[in-house]
């Protein structure tokens, strides 16, 4: 080989190195920053229970974190990060929601009208639309992912709704995350009980059965804890399921 076919030769190399890298970099999922959210939900929830006039303090932090979701590209994020993606923003535009109104209400309910539940609202900008509350929970969510935690993680800023995670979901911790507040949601008798031969549960398991595959009983087995599951050992198989009224009231101070 002469100079001229070998100097040819690492030419092309470099070029075939290049464009592998362009590929590799075009197929590289992208990540959302969720540090300004990390901030507010670290200060601001406790134990499930948002301090929203925290939030109402920094609402201009709020507000830049929800600009940046409204500059997300759904499509350049992976699968968990899409999904976490759309958790996030159901819960920050809640959020903002309460905001808007704080603090003269007493229930998201409040933000509603004769003709208009807060949920139908236009209002979150996400990927170039304005969508609602319930667009984003039930046309995206639930159809698109398919994973009955989902009503574990979104949050609807009532006191009967599962409380809210004191940090952002992220694609790299999602299964993790849905699985610590299925069973903190499952295990706590405020939501979910049992009584003689009796299984008490959240109105979430009647409005959402489809999601459950229909089987309430069996999908709180699954999350049970030992204590629990000690006690569905003493029951007979046929235990009757009823729902428990859901509080509509603030989750808040």
């Amino acid at each position: 080989m002469n100079k001229f076919q070998s100097k040819n030769s690492v030419t092309m190399f470099l070029i075939v190195l290049s464009v592998c890298g362009l590929l590799l970099t075009s197929f590289a999922w992208a990540a959302v920053d969720n540090t300004l959210y990390a901030d507010l939900l670290q200060r601001y929830v406790k134990d499930g229970v948002v301090d929203y006039r925290g939030f109402k303090n920094y609402e201009a932090q709020l507000d830049r974190y929800l600009e940046i979701l409204a500059q997300v590209d759904p499509q350049t994020l992976s699968r968990d990060e899409r999904f976490a993606f759309y958790v996030n923003a159901y819960n920050a535009w809640t959020i903002k929601l309460i905001l808007s109104r704080y603090p003269d209400l007493r229930s998201i309910k409040d933000l509603g009208g004769f003709l208009q539940s807060p949920w139908k609202k236009e209002l979150a900008r996400i990927d170039g639309k304005i969508l609602t509350l319930d667009d984003i929970e039930h046309e995206i969510l639930r159809p698109r992912f398919k994973d009955p935690r989902v009503h574990f993680a979104v949050n609807c800023a009532s006191k009967g709704c599962p409380p809210l995670l004191g940090e952002p979901y992220t694609g790299a911790r999602l299964n993790r995350q849905l699985e610590g507040v299925a069973k903190a949601f499952i295990n706590d008798p405020q939501y979910n009980r049992l009584d003689d031969n009796v299984l008490y549960v959240s109105k979430i398991f009647k409005w959402f059965a489809a999601d459950f595959s229909n089987d309430i009983v069996g999908f709180i087995r699954r999350y049970a804890d030992e204590a629990m599951k000690t006690e569905f050992e003493k029951r007979s198989s046929d235990l009757k399921v009823k729902y428990l009224d859901y509080d509509w009231s603030l989750n808040g101070y």
